[in-house]
């Protein structure tokens, strides 16, 4: 071999080795301090923040009783409606009916009640957060319980293991209905009044 491809193989080495070396500090930076937390999109003309609901809604095209006459353009207006597919879950009615409680139904802090705070909620293994749950299957920085309007959201923080209400994983911010189980690791916990 010539001295040029022996010098050129060397350097590829120490480039690939190098990559591996920062592969494995960027895995280990995000397992001690959790990836950075993204912001909520939110409506421009009205400032609330953007929901999801646990079902994709379905748009539906319906006209209005009165028939349509095609020589009056008054009377040329369709109604819009967004309908859902499936049922959505209960949610809270009135303002009596929010959540004022967060009780943990299933892990190692099994029956602690907190007061739920007006600002958003953490949940993790941080001791910075609101609530700290420390098993091998939470996040650090692992999801957030926010209050908008009348309801309470869960927002997941792109957690390794996910966050699951009522069974299914939560992928955007989504109500959290009373009395229905979120879990988070090994804890389960529910919001009641």
């Amino acid at each position: 071999m010539s001295e040029l491809t022996l010098l050129l193989l060397r350097f590829g080495f120490l480039f690939i080795l190098w990559v591996f070396v920062f592969a494995v500090v960027y895995a280990l930076r995000t397992d001690l301090f959790g990836q950075r937390a993204r912001r909520l999109p939110a409506d421009v003309a009205t400032g609330q923040p953007f929901v999801a609901s646990a079902v994709a809604p379905s748009v539906t095209f319906s006209t209005p009783a009165p028939a349509w006459n095609p020589g009056s353009a008054s009377d040329a207006t369709e109604a819009f409606s967004v309908q859902s597919d499936r049922a959505q879950p209960p949610r809270a009615q009135s303002s009596t009916a929010i959540a004022t409680r967060l009780v943990i139904t299933s892990g190692p802090k099994e029956g602690l009640e907190l007061t739920l705070p007006t600002e958003p909620l953490t949940i993790g293994r941080s001791s910075e957060s609101g609530l700290v749950i420390r098993d091998d299957y939470t996040s650090t920085h692992h999801a957030r319980l926010m209050h908008w309007s009348e309801d309470w959201v869960i927002q997941d923080l792109d957690s390794t293991n996910g966050t699951f209400l009522n069974g299914t994983r939560v992928t955007l911010p989504t109500p959290v209905p009373l009395n229905t189980p979120v879990r988070i690791g090994t804890t389960s916990f529910e919001l009641r009044r």
